[in-house]
């Protein structure tokens, strides 16, 4: 049987709980997400990312793709304070903009970007639903939508072995806050339910390593 969803902190609302996430080598995390999305073909254009953090992500697609723009929006002031930082050293303050912004509720007009992009937003948020509708609503028609999250464990033996494969080399308190992620995700089978009633197929939503899955789609 599959564990309980535990519910975590929407927003890692300290200077340190930031730091410590940014100071963590989410690097080959980043890299695949980016290069995933980048495989399909289709024009990246005028880019949203929800949930952007300290706008790792948003970093790594423009030094890959020369013709992107990137609007990262974060609930967090304090992880946007490290975001400005990291653009500023970058040198990319002039192709990604930062706003403090409530994904489940965008001030964005419809059909307004290219693609939407999410790595890691959806097990922070009790009812995800919000959140797809709203990435939906702004993507243009014929826009790609990439998500990627961590997928709920089976058990506790398989919980305590993701954390020690993957955070083993970590402080403790990043054990802790990876381990609570992991018990706050969505299962695959969570995410189609959740999709279907928007229109996505169940084939939209697969596992994509041995602790994500992947919704990659077209806008309708």
């Amino acid at each position: 049987m599959t564990l309980a969803r535990q519910l975590e902190p929407e927003v890692m609302d300290t200077p340190e709980e930031a730091r410590e996430y940014d100071e963590m080598d989410h690097s080959a995390v980043n890299q695949a997400f980016v290069a995933d999305m980048l495989s399909s073909d289709f024009v990246v254009g005028d880019v949203l990312d929800l949930g952007t953090g300290t706008a790792r992500i948003p970093i790594e697609l423009c030094r890959r793709c020369e013709d992107c723009r990137v609007m990262a929006v974060d609930l967090s002031a304090y992880m946007l304070d490290l975001a400005m930082y990291n653009l500023e050293v970058a040198g990319l303050t002039h192709r990604i903009e930062l706003q403090q912004i409530d994904s489940k509720d965008m001030p964005f007009a419809d059909n307004m970007f290219d693609t939407v992009m999410s790595n890691s937003i959806i097990h922070h948020i009790a009812d995800p639903s919000s959140v797809f509708y709203e990435a939906i609503r702004v993507t243009k028609p014929g826009g790609r939508l990439f998500f990627r999250d961590l997928a709920r464990p089976t058990d506790q033996d398989e919980l305590r072995r993701l954390v020690d494969l993957y955070a083993g080399g970590e402080s403790d308190h990043a054990r802790q806050l990876f381990k609570q992620s992991l018990h706050a995700a969505l299962t695959v089978g969570e995410v189609r339910a959740l999709l279907a009633p928007l229109g996505y197929a169940a084939a939209t939503v697969q596992m994509t390593s041995d602790r994500h899955w992947t919704w990659t789609a077209v806008r309708e």
